[in-house]
């Protein structure tokens, strides 16, 4: 089992890649892997509620590990208690502590 973090500092409606980061992630947690999302600068925009994404919920659902930095949010105005469900909000720290212990590391 390998551990993997993906850091998307886009919002989903401006490039198609970001789908095919979150299918990958998916796909890995689904196999078993660990894996946890960052989402940093536009790409907590996608993490408030009321927000659709049909992409979101499907790395919750496969059990990927959803955080939003908590720079970012408040450079947006987005206070923790308006994310939704399956996302918390987070420090940097903790993707330089994922780094830090061998993550590999995936920057879309």
């Amino acid at each position: 089992m390998s551990n993997y973090v993906f850091i998307e500092s886009r919002d989903p409606s401006e490039a198609a890649d970001v789908h095919d980061c979150f299918n990958l992630a998916s796909q890995l947690a689904s196999d078993g892997d660990q894996v946890t999302v960052f989402l940093v600068q536009n790409g907590v925009l996608r993490a408030r509620v009321g927000a659709m994404s049909e992409m979101l919920n499907s790395v919750i659902d496969a059990g990927v590990t959803l955080l939003a930095d908590d720079f970012s949010l408040r450079e947006r105005g987005i206070g923790p208690d308006r994310l939704r469900a399956g996302v918390a909000s987070s420090p940097l720290e903790t993707v330089i502590d994922g780094l830090a212990a061998g993550a590999r590391t995936i920057w879309n």
